[in-house]
């Protein structure tokens, strides 16, 4: 068997769940989600998951593999992956890779720094210190540990700089040490990187508004509302609430906005979540891009995987 592995990426809402859909039903792939969101149980509805029907039609790896409470790296990922990918060549079938985490498709396809993972104990001790203080108190402390960190990372981006904190906690050595060893390696098999892109502004902006509102519709508020039930223990500073389109919901619960309100919020998150990887798009080499508003484009993407399987 020839071994080849399928990368489709692209920003939020432009279709890579269809696309990924059309090129099974076309070439004998097995589908490996690349997101970050819908690793978690019960996040269905938010994280724009495949329902059961679909599901059972077009399988997917690396979907409902986590507790919305369990934390899970990048280099968890990484293994979890290339597992999937060996596992799809034993049964004949070529690797597709469809997600929106871009941190993710890095790690597989051009290896990974050797961080080390992080005791329980430390991540509830900084997220206990980061719920009473904030993240302002924790960037202090990383800027006086780990200077080059402090001054990459927003103050605000509670998650990067509990990470950075949190590995220096655990080995006594700044997140850029480990930045600098050697990286272990990437994906071995020739790939080609995909891209789904809507350059229609108006038109993007909308179909997030439109996206979000059929969530609303189909029962995200009682999706939250019975995480919450579930997951007593769950809080904001868990990685699975930090799932764009959740926050607003668990506030509106909270009685800290109006549910209209909420819902504003998140598409505003939403658009700028969008923005930010169409950005780390734009960083990507030897990367394939289809217009989605372009007449053909669906047959313009199975027509470039034929020639690159064959």
């Amino acid at each position: 068997m020839n071994k080849r592995v399928i990368c489709l990426m692209g920003p939020t809402a432009t279709g890579k769940t269809e696309m990924a859909m059309r090129i099974a039903d076309q070439f004998p792939v097995q589908i490996i989600s690349v997101d970050s969101a819908m690793i978690y149980r019960h996040m269905d509805l938010g994280t724009a998951k495949p329902d059961a029907e679909t599901l059972a039609q077009y399988p997917h790896k690396l979907i409902n593999i986590c507790e919305p409470t369990e934390r899970y790296s990048t280099a968890e990922f990484r293994r979890d992956a290339n597992i999937a990918i060996e596992e799809s060549f034993a049964a004949g079938k070529i690797p597709l890779l469809v997600g929106g985490t871009f941190l993710y498709f890095q790690s597989l396809l051009e290896g990974i720094s050797p961080i080390p993972s992080v005791s329980d104990t430390i991540l509830t001790k900084l997220n206990d210190h980061l719920e009473a203080e904030g993240s302002i108190a924790l960037h202090e402390e990383l800027l006086q540990v780990d200077p080059e960190s402090g001054a990459r990372l927003n103050p605000n981006d509670s998650q990067r700089v509990l990470r950075a904190l949190s590995v220096y906690h655990e080995t006594g050595k700044p997140l850029t040490y480990f930045w600098s060893l050697p990286k272990k390696a990437g994906i071995e098999y020739p790939f080609i990187k995909l891209a789904l892109a809507n350059n229609n502004e108006k038109k993007r902006n909308a179909q997030i508004a439109h996206r979000y509102q059929k969530m609303i519709q189909a029962g995200l508020v009682e999706e939250v509302f019975n995480l919450r039930k579930k997951y007593p223990e769950l809080n904001l500073d868990y990685p699975s609430m930090r799932a764009v389109g959740y926050r607003q919901i668990w506030n509106y619960l909270e009685d800290e906005t109006t549910l209209e309100e909420a819902i504003e919020l998140a598409i505003i998150a939403t658009r700028q979540y969008a923005k930010r990887q169409r950005t780390w798009l734009r960083r990507e080499t030897d990367l394939v891009t289809f217009d989605v508003e372009a007449e053909n484009y669906p047959k313009n993407v199975l027509s470039t995987i034929e020639q690159f399987i064959s």
